[in-house]
C-alpha cells in the first residue's frame, strides 16, 4: 500500500476539503470512495484506505469511512498535505 501522504497528495483540493469537512468518522459519498481509488491508482485501489463500517445505507450500499490511520493522519497531528496544484 502506498504511503498515506502520496495518497491523499493526489486528491484534488475540493476532494481533499470533502475529507476533512466529513470528519474522522464521517460515511465517505461514493465520489471520496471514487477519488481515493484514482489517488491509490486505480478502481478498487483505494479499498485499503477506506473500510465498511458493518452498517449499511437506505439502498442497501455498504458505509464507508477512513481507515483509523488514514483518519489520524487526517485530522491528528500529521502535516498537511502539498497538492500538486500549490493548496495545502
Amino acid at each position: 500500500m502506498a504511503d498515506i501522504a502520496a495518497v491523499l497528495g493526489r486528491l484534488t483540493p475540493e476532494e481533499f476539503d470533502g475529507l476533512r469537512a466529513l470528519g474522522p468518522a464521517g460515511h465517505l459519498p461514493r465520489q471520496l470512495t471514487d477519488a481515493l481509488d484514482r489517488a491509490a491508482g486505480g478502481p478498487g485501489a483505494g479499498r485499503g484506505y477506506y473500510v465498511p463500517t458493518g452498517s449499511v445505507s437506505a439502498t442497501g450500499g455498504p458505509h464507508f469511512v477512513l481507515r483509523s490511520d488514514v483518519s489520524g493522519w487526517l485530522f491528528g497531528s500529521a502535516a498537511p498535505v502539498p497538492h500538486a496544484h500549490g493548496d495545502v
